[in-house]
């Protein structure tokens, strides 16, 4: 989940892998058959070297997991990061055959299908770890025409908004804002205060599309995204285009750091935790980051969630790169069983340090969340429950809406004109895909 998804530079690539996919007789009837075998946890793998292909806010995540799978069975275990955009960057390699062995990735259907995953991907139906994993979540995502290719190691992002307690605090701020427009009016409240109310982050581009989504949870709840997959709503049309437009409107009106078209992603963690702002509209991965900067202690001082729709407080659900891993079919027998069973460890006898060293949430009912999770974290997976689905999790295709924002704030399109080109790139996507109506 994080940044969305097909770059601009990938897309011929991403056509052709869609196309292939079209044209693979795997594609239908539930794609490949389960692996034949999920070796133990502990086989012993010698001389075998795997390789983990990680984006910049996930290279961190296997630290503890690796440590004790290379410890247990003598494999080696090669995290290497892929630089930004993270989605674009893997695409274009494997559309030319490079392939690790597993990689972090988003495991909506819509990114699995770009990633050609009946061709490219191992099954991963019949895990061991399944079992165990809440009931609640463990079908949420990760699979594609029924054929599970992902394996969900932590709860899935949501979309909202991180703000800083003590900035609340100093400007008197007692109550949390109940909808949009009361959002809204908090930030040129405190803008009034000579506070900065908002901290977004241009250059890096990624997560401008959280402003835009976000407002679009109700319309979403109401069936957008399948009258988008439908071709009968368009991104040009008045829902998106007026959320394109009032991100603008909130820009324009100075609601935002003055360094809005250079920022990055560590700025934005920086300034939060400074107190430089009061809040940032991010996912999950965000507070990874803070949490890389931080102790729990000073997180909890400092540090509240709180999700946000039109209507109310709502998130909107998007599966992060960084919440699940997907293991390629690479050819080699020996290094495809070892991948699976570093997803059986990593989820298996590794799952509870791997939880502990992560400060996160868990997956399984059996392993308790530490105690030492923030309280902030905590808020983000209680608002899971009631969240609807964002672009990535239920557009058939995911253009490159980000980028063409990060244009808009560069001042080199207008809300219109980032409106038709994420039309003109999901129409593209989808007729690819042979969706109907293309």
């Amino acid at each position: 989940m994080k940044k969305a998804l097909i770059g601009v530079a990938a897309l011929a690539s991403a056509a052709t892998l869609l196309l292939a996919g079209c044209s693979d007789p795997t594609t239908t009837g539930g794609g490949d058959s389960a692996p034949a075998d999920w070796p133990a946890q502990d086989t012993k793998l010698d001389g075998v070297s795997l390789t983990i292909w990680a984006a910049q806010n996930s290279n961190s995540v296997p630290d503890s997991v690796v440590a004790g799978f290379e410890e247990l069975t003598g494999a080696s275990v090669d995290v290497v990061t892929i630089p930004d955009p993270y989605e674009q960057g893997i695409q274009t390699k494997v559309a030319t055959g490079d392939k690790p062995d597993l990689a972090f990735w988003q495991p909506t259907a819509s990114q699995l299908t770009a990633l050609n995953a009946t061709t490219n991907l191992q099954a991963l139906d019949g895990a061991p770890w399944l079992e165990a994993t809440n009931a609640d979540v463990r079908d949420i995502t990760g699979i594609l025409d029924d054929t599970r290719y992902a394996a969900l190691i932590s709860t899935p992002a949501v979309e909202g908004v991180y703000y800083n307690k003590e900035v609340f605090e100093a400007a008197g701020v007692t109550d949390l804002p109940t909808d949009w427009d009361s959002f809204v009016e908090l930030g040129r409240t405190l803008k009034a205060g000579g506070v900065t109310p908002f901290y977004e982050m241009g250059g890096d581009r990624w997560a401008t599309q959280w402003w835009v989504q976000v407002q679009l949870a109700d319309a979403a709840a109401d069936g957008l995204w399948e009258r988008v997959n439908a071709n009968e709503e368009k991104f040009t049309d008045p829902t998106i285009l007026g959320a394109i437009e009032t991100y603008k409107g909130l820009i324009d009106e100075g609601l935002f750091n003055e360094d809005i078209k250079t920022a990055t992603f560590e700025d934005q963690g920086d300034a939060l935790l400074a107190g430089d702002a009061a809040m940032v509209v991010q996912v999950n991965s965000f507070f990874n980051q803070l949490q890389a900067k931080s102790d729990t202690a000073e997180l909890d001082e400092k540090i509240g969630f709180f999700p946000i729709a039109p209507s109310g407080n709502i998130g909107t659900f998007i599966p992060d790169q960084s919440n699940a891993l997907v293991a390629f079919k690479t050819g080699d027998a020996a290094k495809e069983a070892a991948a699976r069973q570093l997803l059986s460890y990593w989820l298996g006898d590794g799952y509870a340090d791997f939880v502990a060293a992560q400060d996160t949430v868990s997956l399984q009912d059996a392993v308790e969340t530490p105690s030492s999770v923030p309280s902030a974290l905590l808020a983000v997976n209680d608002s899971l429950g009631s969240s609807v689905g964002s672009m990535q999790a239920l557009a058939i295709a995911n253009p490159d809406l980000y980028i063409f924002l990060a244009d808009m704030i560069q001042g080199t399109k207008t809300p219109e004109q980032v409106a038709q080109a994420t039309q003109d790139q999901f129409a593209e996507l989808a007729k690819a895909q042979g969706a109907t109506g293309f």
